[in-house]
């Protein structure tokens, strides 16, 4: 009778201390938060963050997107809890000819656009009539026209500032011909044209580096830097969830934005 009460003595307490070692300071449960990214540097940022997040008991599953439309409706319809792949104004600008209901919960890192050479290498060697690819979302034009103003290439009407089109440049020294072609496009149109300003993401993809291979960016104190802001994309009402609230924090945290720094150098830059 001894023997069979100190074995469940024994057993007793192996239990105690397995249930012990299970799961001190981890969650017992994790929550799934479904958001939609861009490939390169979105997704890349996401899977790093994601073993932080899992700290604080959620877990990102994430689905891969190439274009800027079908997130964003996404969202909208809640398949997607959140995205993460564009700047605040270009979701304000979706917002208002969607009608769509989308906020930011938080932002996160900025992208400087670069004018990129394809078969001119530098803008001194831009003859008359050059081509030049840009954008054709509203938003990302008016940023590439006004990096094109910046380098003295065109003059842009004044007041057009963030909502620029071609329509809107009042000045053509020397004629550029302004090709508008789908932003994920553009790495591919360099053998084309003479140059192209190029969206930071699709620049990585390509394996275009902004601070290296561009011959102009925009600077971080521009004031497309501080209209741009990539952001975590939610359907209205929602940017104050838990499991959201969680995102940001991690997505914000000193570690993320080493991430950044280590990984990017540059081409990524964290806005916090």
């Amino acid at each position: 009778m001894k023997k069979v009460l100190a074995v469940l003595i024994i057993v007793a307490l192996a239990l105690t201390l397995f249930a012990g070692c299970g799961g001190t300071g981890t969650p017992k449960e994790i929550t799934k938060i479904k958001i939609g990214a861009s490939v390169t540097p979105h997704a890349e940022i996401l899977e790093y963050a994601n073993d932080l997040l899992k700290e604080k008991g959620y877990e990102l599953e994430i689905i891969e997107y190439t274009d800027y439309v079908q997130p964003n409706l996404a969202v909208e319809s809640g398949e997607l809890d959140a995205n993460y792949f564009q700047h605040i104004t270009y979701m304000e600008n979706f917002n208002e000819e969607r009608k769509t209901n989308l906020v930011s919960a938080a932002a996160i890192h900025y992208e400087p656009l670069g004018l990129y050479p394809g078969k001119v290498k530098t803008i001194a060697e831009l003859k008359d009539g050059a081509q030049i690819a840009v954008p054709n979302d509203v938003t990302n034009e008016a940023r590439a026209l006004l990096l094109l103003e910046n380098q003295g290439l065109i003059k842009v009407k004044e007041g057009a500032g963030l909502k620029a089109t071609v329509k809107d440049i009042v000045e053509n020294p020397k004629n550029l011909k302004i090709v508008e072609i789908e932003a994920a496009q553009l790495p591919r149109s360099l053998e084309d044209v003479d140059m192209a300003v190029i969206n930071g993401n699709y620049a990585l993809q390509a394996g275009l580096s902004v601070t290296t291979d561009a011959l102009a960016k925009e600077e971080k104190d521009s004031a497309a830097a501080q209209n741009y802001a990539n952001v975590i994309a939610v359907k209205k009402g929602n940017e104050k969830d838990k499991g959201i609230k969680a995102l940001t924090e991690v997505m914000n945290s000193d570690k993320v934005k080493k991430f950044i720094e280590d990984t990017y150098k540059g081409t990524v830059v964290p806005v916090n």
